[in-house]
């Protein structure tokens, strides 16, 4: 019977790590949608985010499913428990993402990123991605070390966060009112992409060491 527990408790984290591979790909193609202006490729992601949602309801109801028929023990409740908080910042995940797209889909057949600040927009769309591909591994291995050095490396996008307001408040901004809603915005996007990708290798660490990970300990 524990057997059969543990087996089912695996495939919810399978799970979690295939729901981080759809959140990737919508933040790649929903960057791609503001680079180009494609709105083709916005609908994609809007579209998509349904599945993220189906996914999660599936997760969900696994897990409760597991809490309900199985009355997990200390260790095994905190892994069902903390995976339940991870499904929903996944979710969120691609929620912003659809933001991103919209704001994309928007602009068309303009592009909503100005050429004056599209490098450092370009840089956070990458550290976002980089940060949601690196977690979707620490999931499926449930490798600390990896949860570890990626609340490190979110400093990489706290910085270029700073960079673009410095950019939005210079004196040489010439795109007017709107273009810097839309950066401020897409800036915000993109960094609680990162935050949450933090805060679910953080859960990780809580499921394999029992221990909070709060981001001043990264």
């Amino acid at each position: 019977m524990r057997e059969a527990f543990h087996d089912q408790l695996d495939g919810i984290f399978v799970d979690l790590a295939e729901m981080c591979g759809q959140v990737e790909v919508a933040v790649n193609r929903a960057t791609a949608a503001l680079l180009t202006g494609d709105a083709g490729i916005a609908e994609q992601v809007i579209s998509a985010d349904r599945e993220i949602d189906t996914n999660r309801e599936r997760v969900e109801d696994n897990a409760f499913a597991l809490l309900s028929l199985q009355q997990p023990v200390a260790g095994d409740l905190r892994t069902v428990v903390a995976a339940l908080r991870m499904v929903s910042e996944l979710e969120r995940m691609g929620d912003l993402s659809v933001h991103v797209a919209k704001i994309a889909r928007l602009r068309v057949p303009n592009i909503a990123v100005p050429e004056s600040i599209r490098e450092t927009m370009v840089r956070m769309a990458e550290t976002a991605e980089d940060m949601v591909r690196r977690v979707k591994a620490i999931i499926a291995d449930r490798d600390v070390e990896a949860a570890i050095e990626l609340g490190r490396d979110d400093e990489i996008m706290d910085q270029l966060r700073r960079k673009s307001f410095a950019e939005l408040l210079g004196d040489d901004w010439a795109h007017g009112v709107e273009a810097a809603v839309d950066i401020a915005l897409l800036g915000r996007y993109y960094e609680r992409i990162a935050d949450h990708a933090v805060s679910v290798a953080n859960r990780v660490v809580f499921v394999v060491t029992g221990e909070m990970v709060s981001r001043r300990d990264n």
